[in-house]
């Protein structure tokens, strides 16, 4: 049966200006960059200015011992203060810019700096050792001219490169963050107007192709696959209708015109004429009881019963069933049936035996054969059922379990295509699986696998039956 859809058509869904979403995930990545540049370039500051102060300390330290040391030499030349040529010491001082005091091994002043007293901050001291012997103390005041200010000037050009630094990555983070945001909101946004257009009803409404990061893209193709599966969906359904209509049609018309006949007095109520009525309702009620266990099995309403029992005598039963309506299509049947324990429900794989071998019947010609086997494989018991039919064309293979489709070979043939779908789902019930292999013209083969009962090893005494 043709799929009438519509064909899928990618659909451009127009994109809000300003879109909210875009704008908060912009806003959610700049917030993020922005507080974290700022704890870096806070914690980056703090740890300069720290380690600039601890040098500045060491090199106020080491220029306070070399005045020390100056001095110590002016006082040897003469072994005392009062004729100890202080000049140089003093120039020294002044040209790293500090301020110094030179102080007696008693604590007198012996002479400072002009602008030492008034000079504020911390005091630096040094001990004036002359051939291992005291002979004073130096104090030195660091102003801020000089070598001295250069740590203050280090400290500053490190704050100013730690602020520009701060705030070009603050740019380059908005920028990124606009154009990430833009990136990942563009499909979201194509998604969600082609999932709009989709509710209201456009059925080939797809997202198609977006260039977006790998999640999204699989997104994207998640979406179209769920509509596709959507639009299939719904195909069959309108199929279905169609398909009971006609199924039921032609029963409903036969009981018509044969009760009407009856009524009318045209017919007589004859046995063949009551059989064949009987037959329109028998073929009605198995219609019925299809869509009521494809309803249960979908529902997981299946009332299972299930205990240990052999494929071999299930799949007998079943053949022993319709053994007359093979010889009347004139279809041989051969049977190769090997014991093999399992646990399930009899009633439910007596009904999955039967519907192969009625899919089996209806597809295999006059003078065709129908092969049946049954047995232990490994962990598993298999059972088979392979025709000489019409087989089914490769397109058509992976549908044939779907509710309510219909092949193009069986559009001539009665039934509702529910026959196998009722199958898949009752193996699927009891723990099994059930699959189908077919060359067109060649015949077709249904395999239905389900695992043995623990500790039976399969039984293989069992001969053909």
């Amino acid at each position: 049966m043709t799929d009438g859809s519509p064909p899928h058509e990618a659909i451009a869904a127009p994109l809000p200006r300003g879109s909210a979403l875009g704008l908060r995930l912009a806003l959610a990545f700049i917030s993020v960059a922005l507080i974290a540049i700022a704890l870096l370039a806070g914690l980056t500051a703090v740890f300069a200015a720290r380690d600039v102060s601890s040098l500045a300390v060491g090199q106020h330290a080491e220029l306070t011992s070399a005045i020390a040391a100056a001095a110590a030499a002016a006082w040897e030349q003469n072994d005392n203060w009062a004729d100890a040529d202080l000049s140089p010491v003093f120039d020294l001082a002044a040209r790293t810019g500090a301020d110094a005091q030179i102080r007696s091994e008693s604590g007198t002043v012996v002479t400072s700096s002009p602008g030492y007293a008034a000079q504020p901050g911390p005091q630096y001291g040094a001990a004036i050792m002359v051939r291992g012997k005291r002979v004073g103390e130096t104090g030195v005041r660091f102003t801020g001219r000089g070598l001295a200010s250069a740590d203050h000037t280090l400290e500053v050009d490190l704050l100013r490169a730690i602020a520009g630094a701060a705030g070009l990555a603050a740019l380059l983070a908005m920028l990124t963050g606009l154009g990430v945001s833009r990136r990942i909101t563009r499909p979201v946004e194509q998604i969600i107007a082609v999932t709009r257009a989709v509710g209201r009803g456009q059925r080939a409404a797809r997202v198609g192709t977006v260039t977006a990061p790998g999640e999204l893209r699989e997104l994207a193709s998640a979406f179209d696959q769920m509509a596709d599966t959507m639009d299939r969906q719904e195909q069959l359904r309108r199929d279905l209708v169609a398909d009971v209509a006609h199924e039921l049609r032609t029963p409903l018309a036969v009981l018509q015109a044969g009760h009407e006949a009856l009524l009318d007095e045209i017919a007589e109520p004859t046995p063949e004429q009551l059989a064949s009525l009987r037959d329109e309702v028998l073929r009605l009620a198995r219609m019925v009881t299809d869509l009521q266990t494809l309803a249960a099995a979908d529902a997981a309403g299946l009332r299972l019963s299930r205990h240990r029992c052999d494929l071999a005598d299930i799949t007998a039963a079943a053949c022993s069933s319709l053994a007359g309506q093979f010889e009347a299509a004139g279809i041989a049947v051969h049977r190769s049936l090997a014991t093999a324990e399992i646990l399930g429900d009899p009633h439910w794989l007596h009904q999955v035996i039967t519907n192969l071998l009625t899919n089996a019947l209806k597809f295999t010609p006059a003078g065709g054969r129908v092969t049946i086997a049954a047995g232990p494989a490994g962990a598993d018991a298999v059972l088979t059922v392979t025709d000489t039919g019409t087989g089914i064309p490769a397109d058509e293979l992976p549908r044939i379990f779907d509710r309510f489709w219909r092949g193009r070979q069986a559009a001539q043939i009665s039934g509702s295509g529910i026959g196998l779908a009722v199958a898949s789902e009752l193996t699927r019930a009891q723990g099994g699986r059930l699959s189908a292999s077919s060359q067109p013209g060649q015949g077709t083969e249904m395999t239905l696998t389900l695992p043995l009962a623990g500790g039976t090893g399969g039984g293989g005494g069992g001969g053909a039956r």
